[in-house]
């Protein structure tokens, strides 16, 4: 199973022994615990439940269920196959090899209220010939009939915030010791996000 839960750190680059440069976002991930394991005859479905991070203060529900297991800070659940990973059992970022192919999925940052322009690449109305102080406007938003607005219609509103993954990022490093993974490219998010690391 080749599913992770990491911290994104920060971006930086790799030098290529040819001199070509490679950027990378640096991911602090693992060590994994597996917490739990559901099966089609119990639960309905299967899928695994895994930790990771240590929690300084956990509610009495999450205590009990974690009971013979250490304290994770994180849980989450995936559908990927096991394979031979038990309840208990431990794996760390060398599941992963230089070269493997991943999709990283995470909450991308958050901007705040934008306007249309800027959230939906609208490209204005037009500077001129009567057209005064309606150079960002979104134009019209209806018609004659329904006499309301549309549902999905783009519009200014919150901006950012969302889930995004990206697929097809390839694995430039992998530092055990520091348990950290080197991904050529950019992930979704900001410094701290809680990113998901999947091999494809």
């Amino acid at each position: 199973m080749k599913f992770l839960l990491g911290k994104k750190i920060a971006m930086t680059q790799i030098f290529n022994e040819d001199g070509t440069v490679v950027p990378v976002t640096l991911v602090e991930a693992g060590p994994m615990t597996v917490t739990q394991i559901k099966t089609q005859e119990k639960d309905g479905y299967q899928a695994v439940q895994v930790g990771q991070g240590k929690a300084k203060k956990l509610n009495k529900p999450t205590k009990g269920h974690l009971k013979e297991l250490s304290s994770s800070r994180r849980l989450k659940e995936t559908s990927l196959p096991i394979g031979e990973l038990k309840m208990g059992d431990s794996y760390d970022v060398s599941i992963f090899e230089v070269g493997d192919k991943v999709k990283v999925s995470g909450n991308g940052k958050g901007k705040g209220f934008a306007g249309a322009v800027k959230r939906h690449g609208f490209h204005g109305m037009p500077a001129s010939h009567g057209h005064h102080a309606v150079l960002r406007h979104v134009g019209s938003i209806g018609q004659r009939f329904p006499q309301h607005t549309l549902p999905g219609m783009r519009m200014a509103g919150r901006m950012g915030g969302k889930r995004i993954s990206t697929r097809g990022l390839r694995i430039v490093r992998v530092d055990k010791e520091n348990n950290t993974l080197a991904i050529q490219g950019a992930v979704p998010g900001r410094r701290g996000t809680l990113l998901e690391i999947t091999g494809i």
